[in-house]
């Protein structure tokens, strides 16, 4: 019988050890970048990545991480695969399994990455659902730790949509025993089976609907998009613009605050220019991580 593949799916779904286990694998990869590469740990392996969603990020550093470990991309998108014809998400995944040594999706549907790795007999990863984004959010930690040292015990504030980002912070919360305070107007706070979540793991989340007091005294400061792919614009501007984060709202929280965002930003929505361009805003070295910590997932996926 072959072993049960180690999927990265959910930040809920791991134990804090292995996730400080892929972290310190990223963070030794970034330190040894030319000698991991020499190494090539992963030569004669291929990633299949399949995009139903639109990527920079998760694409670019997917396919360099996997090529400087000395491995191989397949990169498929919808009109390249009989899914499109009505070909199951399982037959697809027993396919794949028998030609690739790991599978990457980005989709909106939760349900189907599930009945990916239900099915494949390889790993599979999540590159981003509507639900989460757990890649995103272990580079956040990442390069947060690289500015501060360890998130334990710190205080993250999140100002705006609390989106499929913000729900990995949520999982991250209760995996990594920090306090994640959450500003968001009453009709875009976490799904309530989130935050059921987050009470009975006793992770320290708190919701509120004023981001003042959610970034007071906050040792990072963390925001995203108003419109993402595929949500609904029309009121969203006025429902999301007492949650710019902006000097003012940066001022409130702890003076050595870090902000970040996971990209694509838009200047003068959820953020002002002068913070993510200003001297608290480490959104480039984050991005840059997205490298590094996928490196560290596709190493903990087939080791």
């Amino acid at each position: 019988m072959s072993p049960t593949p180690r999927h990265f799916l959910d930040l809920d779904a791991l134990a804090p050890t292995e996730l400080r286990r892929i972290l310190d694998g990223a963070r030794l990869g970034k330190r040894d970048g030319k000698g991991l590469a020499a190494a090539r740990p992963l030569a004669g392996k291929t990633l299949a990545m399949i995009f139903e969603k639109p990527s920079t990020r998760t694409r670019v550093s997917f396919e360099v991480a996997m090529h400087q470990l000395g491995g191989h991309v397949v990169v498929l998108k919808p009109d390249d695969m009989q899914l499109k014809r009505g070909e199951t998400i399982g037959d697809t995944a027993r396919v794949l399994s028998r030609y690739v040594d790991a599978i990457m999706m980005r989709t909106g549907s939760e349900k189907k990455l599930q009945e990916l790795a239900d099915h494949a007999t390889v790993p599979v990863i999540n590159g981003l659902t509507d639900r989460s984004h757990p890649c995103q959010v272990m580079a956040d930690i990442m390069t947060f730790e690289e500015f501060r040292g360890s998130i334990s015990g710190r205080r993250v504030a999140w100002s705006g949509d609390a989106n499929n980002v913000c729900n990995s912070w949520i999982h991250a919360a209760g995996r990594l025993d920090f306090d994640l305070r959450i500003a968001a107007p009453p009709e875009l706070v976490p799904r309530p089976d989130m935050l059921a979540w987050a009470r009975d793991t006793g992770a320290r989340v708190s919701v509120t609907h004023d981001p003042i007091e959610a970034v007071a005294g906050a040792e990072l400061v963390i925001t995203d998009t108003w419109v993402s792919m595929g949500s609904d614009p029309e009121n969203r501007h006025n429902l999301l613009a007492p949650y710019r984060v902006d000097e003012s709202l940066m001022a409130r929280a702890d003076p050595r605050a870090l902000f970040m965002h996971c990209l694509p930003a838009h200047r003068g929505e959820e953020v002002t220019a002068r913070v993510i361009d200003g001297p608290q805003s480490v959104v480039w070295d984050e991005a840059e991580n997205r490298l590094h910590v996928q490196k560290g997932i596709l190493a903990w996926c087939l080791a």
